[in-house]
């Protein structure tokens, strides 16, 4: 894992990686406020952001809309896309992508100059502080708490698709590893795959099979009772 000890500075802010498998990594992003991402695309990875803290606005070469905390969106491969922080303490964002690729890149437009460059390389890279996170994945049947930007994160490897029955419908479910079957071993949701509890509920009435081994990630806003 190459960036699992680094910070990666940015001119708007920074990111770090937080868990990584074989199939996706995830990554925290701390944008400053008023600053935003580059207008960018992943050719040949999926990624999935989820605002954990802060108002942000993520705009398209066409259209854009205000995200709050914790609402998700998935942007599928090749869509241009930027992140911009409007909220006055900035913003602090998960992203998971699929396939582990960080130099899957093309960046269109940047306000930092930045167009048409690739990923940062190490020279803008220092050590991770000792308050940064790093997710483990609990073993089966068990499960890991979290409490990081203002968010209860609650990490579950399962292996009963009747867990998805008692959560709440406004949950987004995140899959780190696993998902659901088809009869046919198809999968409806796979890691990297960042889904409304609703939604999963649909999906196992009629497809009722669970991987080996799935790992679901849940985040809910702090409770300030």
């Amino acid at each position: 894992m190459q960036y699992k000890k680094t910070i990666v500075n940015k001119p708007w802010g920074y990111e770090y990686l937080v868990y990584q498998n074989k199939n996706i990594a995830l990554w925290y992003l701390y944008i400053g406020s008023g600053h935003q991402t580059s207008m960018h695309c992943h050719p040949n990875k999926t990624t999935g952001l989820i605002v954990l803290d802060g108002e942000v606005e993520i705009s398209f070469l066409g259209n854009s809309f205000k995200s709050k905390p914790v609402s998700k969106i998935m942007i599928r491969k090749g869509l241009f896309h930027s992140t911009k922080a409007i909220s006055d303490h900035g913003a602090h964002i998960f992203e998971i992508e699929t396939p582990v690729d960080k130099h899957d890149l093309v960046r269109l437009e940047d306000k930092y100059g930045r167009e048409g460059e690739p990923y940062e390389d190490s020279t803008f890279e220092v050590p991770k502080e000792n308050d940064c996170l790093w997710i483990v994945e609990p073993d089966l049947g068990n499960s890991i708490d979290y409490n990081f930007s203002n968010c209860d994160i609650v990490l579950n490897t399962i292996s009963d698709i009747m867990y998805f029955a008692g959560q709440d419908d406004d949950n987004n479910i995140m899959f780190i590893n696993g998902g659901i079957l088809t009869d046919e071993g198809i999968m409806v949701a796979q890691a990297g795959d960042v889904v409304s509890c609703k939604i999963v509920k649909q999906l196992v009435a009629l497809f009722p099979q669970v991987a080996k081994n799935t790992t679901i990630m849940i985040i809910s806003k702090t409770s300030n009772d």
